[in-house]
């Protein structure tokens, strides 16, 4: 009786660790332009990775931003809860993989308007993916609403960190302002992170208005479309990545 307990035992771990030997987990690397002929007419990709859109002296780019970038600028990659950098997570590691948690998935957006009286950003700016899923830009009111929960009962650390991070994000998030001839702006988008399986996306700036009657309201206006994308597929205990095919 034992010996078929034993048996049994050492087939059931024997399955264990095969099942273990072949498991995985979603791999996706990093965000990053399209190549150029993929662009749409009047673009440009330059080997930072930023995408422009020129019309005559308008020019709007984009470009994705890492979470390594990120820590450096804003500090905080390894303070984890209390750190004061509202992009990242301070170098908190995911329970089941290891890797540091994403926050958000952020691009910087700038304008350089040389070309008309003043220009603006009306419209939503939107991240679609090639299998249809749809990320909307977050907002000053969402992100204040999200890292408010983290103040918890106003105690002194926490409102302190809470209170900073809301500076930052205001002074650095790309702003729906009047652009008038000669102005240049920048700023950061925000978007709640990509699900594990997009690889090729598209971020559309929408209503980029560009030319306003006497009243001050639009009369024409541009959809600016920015197409990036990353590898995805499987990461296997030993390291190795067998990529999806796109």
């Amino acid at each position: 009786m034992k010996t078929i307990q034993r048996a049994t035992l050492f087939a059931m771990l024997t399955a264990l660790f095969a099942v273990a030997s072949c498991a995985w987990r979603p791999y996706s690397g990093e965000v990053r332009p399209s190549a150029e002929e993929m662009q749409g007419q009047n673009m440009t990709v330059a080997d930072d990775g930023t995408i422009t859109w020129i019309q005559d002296r308008l020019e709007v780019r984009m470009r994705p931003v890492t979470d390594e970038e990120l820590n450096r600028q804003f500090g905080g990659g390894d303070l984890g809860p209390y750190s004061e950098n509202p992009f990242t997570y301070g170098g908190v590691e995911d329970f089941y993989t290891g890797d540091d948690k994403q926050r958000f998935s952020v691009f910087m957006l700038g304008v350089k308007n040389y070309q008309y009286p003043k220009v603006r950003v009306l419209g939503d700016i939107v991240l679609e993916s090639s299998n249809e899923r749809k990320y909307y830009d977050l907002n000053m009111k969402q992100l204040d609403r999200y890292f408010r929960a983290y103040a918890i009962g106003y105690r002194g650390n926490e409102y302190g960190v809470y209170k900073e991070r809301r500076a930052i994000l205001q002074s650095t998030m790309f702003r729906r302002q009047d652009i008038f001839s000669g102005q240049e702006l920048e700023g950061y988008v925000l978007f709640e992170p990509l699900h594990t399986d997009v690889s090729d996306m598209t971020v559309l700036v929408k209503d980029l208005v560009i030319r306003f009657d006497y009243r001050g309201e639009p009369v024409e206006a541009v959809d600016i479309p920015f197409h990036f994308e990353r590898e995805i597929g499987r990461e296997f205990p030993d390291g190795s990545v067998e990529l999806s095919k796109r």
